[in-house]
């Protein structure tokens, strides 16, 4: 079994921000897989299919970015996940719009919804793609993720969530290192 979540808030006044990087790539496996979001458990959106005879947990938290781990933890706890069972796709200001940088293990770096999930699982060894939203230091960190992203990197943007979807698809059938000496060339 594979728990792939992504990272958002929930409600439309956070669709297409860049703190949504997560759900937005999230919808992209989704919707490559053929799968919906149909379930609601956990205090999540979730859909599942299976891959290859595993079964995949697609997870969107809808504890808002700074909780996601209280419904990572109910559905590791009852689907007994192991950490190298999950991945989590988050955004990433630290990285430039368009790259993603795949991680085995490690700190949060800074994203609080990565905290969360490493201080209720009590690990940092849980895989990750960091989806690049940059930075900008004229403005609060804070209005920045929950800003909407602009037309002039709609394209970098898309296609690195494209890229973070693909790389998580990899993920469902082969081992982590493999989809960072793949994804991380990049």
């Amino acid at each position: 079994m594979k728990l792939i979540v992504g990272l958002g808030n929930p409600g439309k006044q956070y669709e297409r921000t860049r703190h949504n990087a997560g759900f937005m790539a999230l919808d992209e496996i989704a919707k490559r897989c053929n799968a919906s979001f149909t379930q609601k458990k956990f205090n999540a959106e979730l859909a599942s299919f299976d891959k290859k005879g595993e079964k995949i947990i697609l997870m969107k938290p809808q504890t808002f970015m700074n909780l996601s781990g209280e419904a990572v933890l109910a559905c590791v706890n009852f689907y007994k996940i192991q950490p190298e069972e999950i991945l989590v796709l988050h955004d990433d200001l630290d990285l430039p719009v368009g790259k993603i940088r795949i991680r085995q293990n490690g700190s949060a770096g800074g994203q609080k919804g990565m905290k969360n999930i490493i201080d209720l699982l009590h690990t940092q060894n849980i895989a990750r793609i960091r989806i690049g939203i940059d930075k900008n230091p004229l403005i609060p960190v804070v209005d920045y993720v929950l800003g909407k992203i602009p037309a002039e990197q709609k394209e970098a943007f898309d296609a690195s969530v494209e890229q973070a979807a693909k790389a998580a698809e990899m993920f469902m059938s082969e081992r982590i290192d493999l989809v960072m000496n793949r994804y991380n060339k990049r």
